[in-house]
Parts: C-alpha cells; structure tokens; sequence
C-alpha cells in the first residue's frame, strides 16, 4: 500500500536537529495532526530552495509522507504575513516552542490550540510589547486546558466548593485551586480566577481570554510558571533560564 501523503497542511517549526552533513530534523506544530517529527532531506545545502523557509515562528503550508514515525518533507511554502521577530519577541517565541515540545504528545491534533499559537505568534512579531504577557499568560492557559492539566477555575480542587468572590485563592501543581496562605507567592480573588473559567470556555477564547489575563498577568505568571514546571518535570525552563542569564549579563 502506497504511503500517505499530506499535502497543503498548516504548519510551524519549533525546533530543528542536525541529521546529516545535507539534512535536518524537523519538530512541526501542525493544525491536523498534531507534532510531527519530519526529515527534510538535503536543505542544509546551498542551493535548496527550503533553506530560507524552515524557520521557528514563520507560517507554513507543508507537504509530507511516509509511515514511519519519523515522516519526509515533501514541500514547504512560507505563507508571509510577518518578518522574524527578534530580541525579547524571539524569546518568547521559543518559550512557546519549548511548552509544546515538553508538554505535547506526538501525532495528537489540537486544531485550536493551533490557532492559539498561531494568534500568539503574530502578537509577538506585531512589536506589541504592552500585550505580550497578556498573550503569553493566555496561551498558558488554553494550552493547559487543552491538553487536560488545567483545573476548573470556579471551584476548590480538592474540596468542590465555590470561590467566594472577594477571597483569595492560589492554583498550585500538586493541589489544584486552593485557598490562599500566607506562604503563597501570588494569589487571585475568586471572582477573578471565575473571570477566566468564563473566558475559557468560549468558542474562540483567545481574545477573551487575553483581556482578561491583562488585568492579572503578574498575579498569573508565577502560578502557571510553578504549574507548567512542574508538568514539564523541571525546574526551570531552558528558554526562561536563558533570559535570566541574559538579564544577568
């Protein structure tokens, strides 16, 4: 039977292994299929018409096949829309890449989370720095649910009880959603974390979901930091890690 083949499929790179002296590896976010692993044969070589086009954070339309886990890249057409984002933009870009190598099964679609990313990205490389961690808070949040890890934000994890709006509550990695103590780093109110639970779960959340993290993100960011982390079975991201050695520096 001859091997399947996928044409027109959008896609991005999130990362890329040396294979050959000629060939490369390719980690792809695709919208149908989910994270794929593909040999793109010959494109470290001068003259190959793929050598500008597989680039992290840049829209494609490829073509593959094979049934082997590992699948051969058949064509790539870059889709425009924006230039390579740089500086700290770049940075955040791969944190993303890094969050669904980690966090994601291969050949297991997530179509909107797919869409997710792709909103994510154009804000990034958009130079829209006042709304970055707002999106890179909600693109932690939809990827969280997407995939199962994200608890019910309008209720106690452990106990099933309602948020009271005016309290304080912190959303922890091995309990869930819990009342806040004095030991916590960050904490929302009730009414706050029921905010997002209501964004969530919309149709198309991300912009929602993205007006909403822009009045918490600070809040959110060290709560989705010890939660991702800890999913990740790590203590520290290798992207987070290398902007803390770059501010450093």
């Amino acid at each position: 039977m001859a091997a399947k083949r996928i044409s027109d499929e959008p896609a991005y790179v999130l990362h890329r292994y040396d294979w050959s002296e000629t060939s490369l590896i390719l980690e792809v976010f695709t919208r149908h299929h989910g994270r794929l692993a593909l040999v793109a044969k010959g494109v470290k070589r001068p003259s190959s018409s793929f050598r500008p086009i597989l680039l992290p954070l840049q829209p494609l339309h490829l073509a593959f096949g094979g049934d082997a886990e590992i699948k051969t890249l058949k064509a790539a057409e870059w889709q425009g829309g924006h230039v390579m984002p740089t500086g700290d933009a770049l940075m955040s870009g791969y944190y993303l890449n890094e969050l669904l190598l980690n966090l994601l099964a291969r050949e297991d679609p997530h179509p909107l989370l797919f869409d997710v990313y792709a909103s994510v990205v154009q804000v990034i490389a958009s130079e829209h720095g006042e709304v970055l961690e707002s999106a890179l808070r909600a693109f932690e949040l939809l990827l969280l649910r997407e995939i199962g890890l994200l608890p019910l934000l309008d209720t106690q994890t452990m106990t099933l009880l309602a948020l009271h709006p005016t309290e304080r509550y912190s959303l922890v990695p091995e309990g869930g959603l819990r009342q806040a103590n004095a030991s916590d780093r960050a904490s929302l109110s009730g009414a706050q974390w029921t905010a997002l639970q209501a964004v969530l779960g919309e149709r198309v959340p991300f912009t929602s979901t993205l007006r909403a993290c822009a009045e918490v993100a600070a809040e959110l960011k060290l709560q989705l930091r010890s939660l991702l982390n800890y999913h990740c079975g790590v203590s520290t991201l290798r992207t987070r890690q290398m902007m803390i050695d770059l501010q450093n520096l």
